[in-house]
């Protein structure tokens, strides 16, 4: 594939965008007849497989959340999401948009994030009715003698 056509992908492909590389194995949570089918998709074409689900039993290289508000505790859910992933993956928290069924505060999910030992590092458009963020476990400082 060409440069010019990576870039067209990029565009049209939401997935592309989010960072996901062929060869991955990205894990789905939360997965309900409400999800963005398209988002989906376009992570499944990116990593050259299915999403594995819930009861995936390795590491997965990134996972996918999909949370509502009514789905429970958003604190036990990212602390268990970040036990499924590998050193240095990325958890991308996706939730209904504004005023949608399920809406969850940013406030929220800040404080949610930051409780799971997350920071947030980058926010997407995920379709009709979902945004999404990208969380990952900070880098620590390494600090020397004083």
């Amino acid at each position: 594939m060409s440069a010019t056509a990576d870039h067209a992908e990029e565009r049209t492909n939401q997935a592309a965008r989010l960072g996901f590389e062929p060869g991955q194995v990205v894990q789905e949570i939360g997965y309900d007849d409400d999800v963005e089918q398209e988002l989906r998709e376009g992570i499944e074409s990116v990593i050259g497989q299915e999403l594995v689900d819930e009861d995936y039993d390795d590491v997965a290289d990134a996972v996918v959340l999909w949370f509502r508000d009514e789905d429970g505790d958003l604190t036990d859910a990212l602390v268990d999401a970040i036990g499924l992933v590998d050193d240095g993956g990325a958890v991308w928290l996706l939730t209904p948009k504004t005023g949608r069924d399920g809406y969850v505060e940013p406030s929220d999910i800040n404080e949610a994030s930051q409780t799971a030992g997350l920071a947030q590092t980058k926010s997407i458009n995920a379709g009709k009715d979902w945004t999404g963020s990208r969380l990952v476990t900070p880098k620590v400082a390494r600090s020397g003698k004083r």
